[in-house]
């Protein structure tokens, strides 16, 4: 048990160190890149081609990833059966990149079809997603020996070659007669860049066989795979066309993706929903205040969410029922982590809404100050910390159900779509909140999915009987350190009212702003300080 709360330490400290510097270095090149291409173009991209990038990665791979969680490294290298499962990706990725890029290339808009090179770009984002497939096989042997080093490498090398690329062809296009034109084909060529070299990398690990199944026949491996899928829709598994993919997993793999589905729309709701309502310029806005915004997601939330998949994964779902070191050590892990969230969300909406102000006018060009990018990011201070808590316990979710319960949660995450979907069309139609709109129905609906998570965790505990091993009390944070941090704010937003008429760096030379960054900086490390002393982190996390 030791040894696996040091590998999952490792394992997300790995992620976030490459989340910290991939996100930098593309952050740094991305100001840049900002400058050289137009919002409607950046929206097209960053909203609708990469919706449908992410529409075909995540309904191929993400069931089959979150399965495979629960299979050992052992089982991974000796049965060949649950090696297998990570082809199935690939198999269908490529039929479903080719529907959803014929779909969306019909149904898109005029103002976006008009731009150039529009449909050679979404292929070259279909193929782009097909060859990131390739290396699913590799990914999920590397994360059941816990070799996160080996993603971390990987995703690093194609984070920075998708930039460079980019980069290179949109100044390429800068110094042309029609700037511009290149825009969409650029991000594309990027994407391409990042899937090629994600896969070059793993393969200069595990070798060119690892691209390979198991069964050295591909007729045989088509011809399973037909029969899979027909009794996939007869929701039943016959003993002679199942030896190819391991049955208890395969069912956990295809529950998942079903919740898939519906999690899938929750996620992206927000890019399908804008589509409708909003121009394509304050796409560009939105597209630019989510990057932004998600930055801390990007290099915190998510490496530490993919972590405690493994580590759930691994610490309960070995057994029917766990062990009482086993609960109790998953019991104390919930709790530290979900009062560092509250704790950090304290922090969060007390310091960032006053600085907000000077950082848009550092940050954001001239041209994207016009757009829905300055609302749309004072909304996601406020929607950090319910992303934080809900990927958090969602992992512990997807880590210990079974199909059953994946399927219990997939009809109540059915309602939370609906539920979001009102929300954010009555938003837009009856209020004058614009694209924000997305935002704070996001809120709502994370919420809903956050009461359900606590929900499951404490049914999931007294089934066990050991309901009293969780303690949400345990999770609000300290009253004086509450108390300090509103008082910070309420002072911060009295102090820091100040002016901003010019823009850019040379905002930090004024005595002004250097004055009011250095009181909320002594206030925040004050917090901090008095955050840290009265942290109680649970002793399995010290072995």
């Amino acid at each position: 048990m030791a040894s696996l709360v040091r590998s999952s330490i490792s394992s997300a400290s790995s992620l976030i160190a490459l989340q910290l510097v991939s996100r930098l270095f593309t952050f740094g090149l991305n100001q840049v890149l900002l400058r050289l291409v137009s919002p409607s173009a950046y929206g097209t991209v960053a909203i609708q081609f990469e919706l449908v990038l992410n529409t075909i990665l995540f309904l191929s791979r993400e069931g089959v990833r979150n399965a495979l969680l629960r299979a050992s490294k052992d089982k991974m290298k000796e049965n060949s059966s649950v090696a297998n499962l990570s082809f199935l990706p690939i198999l269908v990725g490529v039929p479903l990149a080719s529907l959803v890029t014929l779909l969306y290339g019909s149904l898109a808009g005029k103002d976006v079809r008009s731009q150039p090179h529009f449909v050679l770009s979404i292929w070259v984002y279909a193929l782009a997603a097909i060859v990131e497939l390739l290396a699913e096989p590799m990914h999920n042997v590397a994360m059941s020996e816990l070799r996160t080093d080996i993603r971390v490498r990987a995703e690093g090398l194609g984070v920075t070659m998708k930039t460079i690329v980019t980069f290179l062809v949109l100044y390429h296009d800068s110094r042309q007669g029609t700037p511009g034109s290149l825009a969409l084909l650029a991000f594309a060529l990027g994407q391409l860049s990042y899937s090629v070299s994600l896969v070059t990398k793993y393969v200069s690990v595990y070798g060119i066989r690892s691209l390979l199944p198991w069964s050295p026949s591909v007729s045989k491996l088509v011809t399973i795979f037909t029969c899979q899928l027909s009794s996939m829709f007869l929701l039943r598994f016959r003993e002679n066309t199942a030896p190819f993919w391991e049955r208890t997993l395969l069912r956990v793999s295809l529950g998942m993706t079903a919740q898939c589905i519906v999690k899938h729309f929750l996620t992206e709701g927000d890019k399908l929903i804008l589509s409708w309502f909003s121009p394509l310029q304050d796409q560009g806005g939105y597209a630019v205040a989510v990057n932004y915004g998600s930055l801390i997601a990007r290099i915190g939330f998510q490496p530490i969410e993919e972590t405690l998949r493994v580590f759930f994964s691994r610490t309960l779902s070995s057994s029917k029922e766990p062990r009482t070191e086993e609960l109790k050590t998953a019991s104390r892990t919930i709790i530290f982590l979900v009062s560092a969230q509250i704790s950090f969300s304290f922090l969060l909406i007390a310091f960032a809404p006053p600085y907000l102000p000077i950082a848009l006018r550092i940050l954001l060009p001239l041209r994207y100050l016009g757009t829905s990018a300055p609302t749309v990011l004072r909304a996601w201070i406020y929607y950090l910390p319910f992303l934080a808590l809900n990927g958090g316990l969602e992992a512990f979710v997807s880590s210990v159900a079974n199909p059953e319960d994946l399927a219990k949660q997939s009809r109540y995450m059915a309602c939370f779509s609906a539920l979001y979907t009102a929300i954010a069309v009555a938003f837009y139609r009856f209020t004058s909140l614009g694209d924000t709109s997305l935002v704070y129905a996001n809120i709502i609906n994370l919420a809903a999915r956050i009461g359900y998570c606590i929900h499951f965790t404490n049914m999931y505990y007294s089934k066990f009987r050991h309901r009293h091993l969780l303690s949400w009390s345990e999770t609000l944070p300290p009253r004086p350190f509450a108390l300090a941090t509103l008082l910070s704010g309420v002072l911060l937003r009295t102090l820091v009212d100040i002016p901003i008429a010019s823009k850019g760096l040379a905002l930090l030379l004024r005595k002004d702003v250097i004055s009011s960054i250095v009181c909320g900086g002594l206030l925040a490390l004050a917090c901090a300080s008095m955050w840290w002393r009265t942290l109680s982190i649970p002793k399995a996390l010290h072995s």
